[in-house]
């Protein structure tokens, strides 16, 4: 019987003989000696398995380290921001006369006069 559907003409398949001849070529693909043939293949796709993980594993510990600098930066930018308004207030007048007073110096009564030669 199955002598008789092979001899059957292609224009005498009808879809379910299609179907299954297509489901026997591809056993027959899947099979053993289909496999050791295509191993150098395989291997080769194994390889770029691997590297494709590793370079994703990699690509997420430089983002995390990225992300700590970041907050590392922000954070001494905002104590550099403060250090320096610190450092404004405490170089106006009013402020340096009051560290002054404190050692003992008192402001001038006589306005700057200019040494000329």
């Amino acid at each position: 019987m199955s002598e008789e559907k092979t001899n059957i003409a292609p224009e005498m398949i009808t879809p379910a003989q299609r179907v299954r001849n297509d489901w026997r070529t591809m056993v027959e693909t899947l099979s053993y000696k289909a496999i050791v043939n295509n191993i150098p293949f395989i291997g080769f796709l194994v390889l770029l398995c691997v590297i494709y993980i590793s370079n994703s594993h990699r690509a997420e510990q430089i983002q995390a380290d990225m992300n700590k600098q970041n907050k590392i930066i922000k954070e001494l930018r905002w104590k550099y921001t403060d250090e320096q308004s610190q450092l404004m207030h405490v170089k106006t007048e009013t402020q340096v006369m009051k560290h002054a007073e404190a050692i003992g110096l008192k402001p001038s009564l006589m306005p700057a006069y200019k040494v000329t030669k």
